[in-house]
């Protein structure tokens, strides 16, 4: 079985991460990447509808464990490819010629978090599931691309509160300070709102890709400019 599944309802593209927690390694990063390819080839799908199969997890973020295990192996390549793979991804939603939709059922943590903010829209259900950037508390520091594309999703007071504390917020709070759409009741509301939404879309490629690579031009070129030093140096952790 896949770490990603997806499959087409209409014009809409509805992309699963099925692992459990879908902690982020390099196995997943080059399936999602290999699902963007199918998905953008299809010119009948006109939005993208990122969700998790999980009941109470939507992405936990870096696969710590593999991570440390590369490490152990001194397998740096792997973790390198992992992180230049992570932001392929991210660049491919901030750029991607339609509408790309969080539907974010359970837990969104650091990485997971990310991929969220990444996305052009996010809805969240409200009974079960927080969303927090733990990074200050495990020695992680964002790449400077990270904290571009994260601040286009948040307002910069909340961006300020939720990276320098860690602290786990839910769907609610979320949506006061307009971070998500909508604070869905469950599981099924969830579904069907972000179903709703995905199929009021039907913008033309061309001019949807050219409104997204205009909006975000600047966030990826810190991506490509300032994200490959502490990459390849693998400044990913900070010590004390």
């Amino acid at each position: 079985m896949s770490v990603i599944e997806w499959k087409k309802d209409g014009s809409v593209a509805v992309v699963s991460m099925c692992n459990g927690s879908n902690r982020q390694n390099l196995e997943f990063a080059e399936t999602m990447n290999r699902i963007f390819d199918e998905i953008e080839a299809d010119n009948d799908i006109f939005s993208l509808v990122l969700t998790s199969s999980d009941e109470k997890n939507f992405s936990q973020g870096v696969d710590i464990e593999w991570m440390g295990g590369k490490l152990a192996e001194n397998d740096l390549e792997s973790i390198k490819a992992f992180m230049y793979g992570m932001n392929r991804v991210f660049k491919r939603i901030l750029l991607m010629p339609l509408p790309v939709i969080a539907a974010i059922n359970g837990h969104a943590f650091g990485n997971g978090a990310m991929l969220a903010c990444a996305c052009d829209f996010r809805f969240m259900k409200k009974d079960r599931g927080f969303f927090c950037f733990p990074e200050v508390d495990i020695n992680i520091p964002f790449l400077p691309g990270m904290i571009a594309f994260v601040r286009k999703a948040i307002p910069e007071y909340k961006f300020n509160e939720l990276k320098l504390t860690g602290k786990r917020v839910t769907a609610l709070e979320l949506a006061e300070h307009h971070i998500i759409e909508k604070a869905s009741d469950d599981i099924d509301e969830l579904k069907s709102d972000v179903m709703e939404f995905a199929r009021t879309f039907t913008k033309k490629r061309g001019i949807f890709g050219e409104h997204k690579r205009r909006m975000y031009k600047s966030v990826v070129a810190v991506m490509d400019e300032e994200d490959p030093e502490f990459i390849d140096g693998l400044k990913l952790f900070v010590e004390g």
